[in-house]
């Protein structure tokens, strides 16, 4: 698939890792039933600490992702609450394709 993967990396707060993940549960419901461009999200959970969560998401570009993506009512309000679960701002990687083995 042409476009690029962006990988979001999460920290939940101590005692909040099942609020966490059912924000984040939501949160990519709705990016997917709302944002066409979005080729898919797969969310994976440390075996070793479960308080960190990533999201693996394939967009176009980008562009996309930190421009019309980004700006999305559903991305803002996660944005907003995301204080009272996470222990800080998200890491966040693009990556490309670099070939299969």
């Amino acid at each position: 698939m042409a476009g690029i993967v962006v990988l979001v990396s999460y920290t939940a707060l101590p005692q909040q890792v099942d609020t966490a993940r059912t924000a984040l549960d939501s949160l990519v419901a709705e990016v997917l039933a709302a944002e066409p461009e979005c080729a898919g999200i797969t969310r994976l959970q440390s075996v070793a600490d479960p308080a960190r969560i990533t999201l693996v998401e394939r967009w176009p570009s980008q562009e996309m992702f930190l421009g019309p993506h980004m700006h999305q009512p559903h991305i803002q309000a996660f944005i907003q609450r995301a204080g009272a679960f996470l222990a800080g701002p998200p890491d966040i990687s693009f990556w490309q394709d670099a070939g299969a083995y």
